[in-house]
């Protein structure tokens, strides 16, 4: 059921039945043109109900002249220079419906409510913030694995959390007593000086700390210091504790993408939240 990660041309997609989609990840500039026909033949090909493409905003006019539409904008994405655009086609009725937004547009107010307004979050003796290693990496799938009935990558496998360590991945965690209860991932793409602040598990018995909101305050220096400009993340819509963890930290709200992504047990609804670091 994993979806699959490959080229086409240049350009890198995600798609496969777990998430019932096509996500094109990274738009060739070659490609701009001749793309978005590609990628909605492999979607009726396998009958797939999205195709969701984060793009530069000067490619933006060649997917809304084939029927994609803009689920939300970044400023400043690519270099600090261009903006990206998240599109998204619908290829049945149903998923471009989205049944709990009144309890979304709720969260969302919530967590709004909450922007630039800090929590203080300190650990105390027997909590440790870490950078893990490839020593944590069994321990962080074990976690992951007991917190994300699914997940769109495959984050409970060690061996692909290692995988991605030494790629463009820097992960984070506390350890309470030994033992690691919360982890968070940076996911760079330092060609574009951007970064995903993603991939946020807590324990279930761990949680209610403000473990989440202390990671990213660590993940955001720790970007800045690699000289990143823009952090965003993509979070469960209906997650009032992660999407006021972001608006606290004065990350502005950029759109909902709908039924997305297949994340703790079902297609869900995700926020887009960004920050000039």
């Amino acid at each position: 059921m994993r979806d699959r990660i490959e080229k086409v041309a240049g350009s890198l997609i995600q798609h496969g039945p777990f998430n019932d989609r096509v996500y094109l990840m990274k738009l060739a500039t070659d490609d701009f043109e001749y793309l978005p026909s590609v990628i909605e033949g492999i979607a009726q090909e396998n009958n797939y109900s999205k195709i969701f493409s984060k793009i530069p905003a000067s490619a933006k006019e060649h997917f809304l002249n084939r029927g994609h539409i803009e689920e939300a904008l970044i400023p400043g994405f690519f270099n600090g220079d261009e903006d990206a655009s998240f599109m998204a086609k619908y290829l049945s009725q149903v998923r471009m419906q989205e049944p709990d937004c009144q309890e979304n547009a709720s969260v969302l107010k919530a967590a709004i409510s909450k922007f630039n307004v800090p929590k203080d979050v300190r650990l105390s003796d027997d909590e440790q913030f870490i950078v893990c290693d490839e020593a944590d990496t069994p321990e962080m799938a074990d976690l992951y694995s007991r917190v994300f009935p699914s997940y769109p990558f495959p984050i409970s496998d060690a061996t692909y959390l290692l995988k991605t360590m030494y790629e463009n991945f820097v992960y984070f965690g506390i350890r309470k007593n030994g033992k690691l209860v919360a982890v968070s991932s940076c996911e760079m793409d330092v060609a574009n000086s951007n970064v995903e602040m993603t991939d946020f598990a807590t324990l279930p018995e761990s949680q209610g700390k403000g473990y989440s909101y202390y990671l990213l305050g660590k993940m955001e220096n720790n970007m800045r210091e690699k000289g990143i400009k823009t952090a965003y993340t993509i979070a469960r819509a209906r997650s009032y504790g992660m999407n006021t963890v972001f608006s606290r930290h004065s990350y502005i709200y950029a759109g909902i993408l709908v039924n997305n992504t297949n994340i703790s047990g079902g297609i869900e609804s995700m926020n887009v939240w960004y920050k000039k670091l």
